[in-house]
């Protein structure tokens, strides 16, 4: 019975060490992603609040690209995972922007092994968006509202810092809108 309670304390104490590293690496993360992020641009004054935000039938012009808000349709694009940018319209992702999400594009010539580095990091909540973008201005594109990085790599650790801060972030004009039940059928 000892020997089986001594395994118990052991096995308890292994979990206990992963959970408070964890925890501090994340209390990391968060510390980092509170300060100001090494080339974000900001675009429509702070957190974007000169963005148009109205729900059109017509067509959108954006500027920059791939977006990072603006006027865009009544319906968001579900969050997810798409290998096709043929299934996200910037009309429609926009509007996820606008809910809190976050929307990687990625140059479609990223080989595969950057682009599973992608998925990873985007994983990490319900409100993201990743989806190969022709003409990207970098290999790697981040967009929240008002906010985009670009970055060379799948591996640069301010892809995190990004996510982070702008997932649901103080730039979001409708914090806790859905991600989900609108278009698109991500992977």
């Amino acid at each position: 019975m000892s020997l089986t309670a001594g395994a118990v304390a052991v096995v308890v104490g292994a979990v206990a060490t992963v959970i408070v590293v964890d925890q501090r690496k994340d209390a990391a993360v968060a510390a980092e992603a509170a300060k100001p992020i090494e080339g974000v641009q900001e675009f429509g004054g702070t957190y974007g609040k000169d963005l148009g935000r109205e729900h059109v039938t017509t067509p959108v012009t954006y500027d920059p690209l791939p977006p990072v808000g603006g006027n865009h349709d009544a319906v968001w694009q579900n969050c997810g995972v798409y290998t096709d940018q043929a299934q996200v319209a910037d009309r429609n992702a926009v509007h996820s922007l606008e809910h809190g999400a976050v929307w990687v594009t990625y140059d479609p010539s990223l080989p595969a092994d950057q682009v599973a580095t992608l998925r990873e990091a985007v994983s990490v909540s319900d409100y993201t968006l990743l989806s190969p973008y022709a003409g990207v201005p970098s290999p790697v594109v981040a967009s929240a509202w008002g906010e985009q990085l670009q970055l060379s790599s799948a591996d640069d650790p301010r892809l995190a810092l990004f996510l982070r801060k702008y997932v649901q972030g103080p730039q979001t004009p409708e914090p806790g809108a859905p991600c989900s039940g609108g278009v698109g059928t991500p992977a």
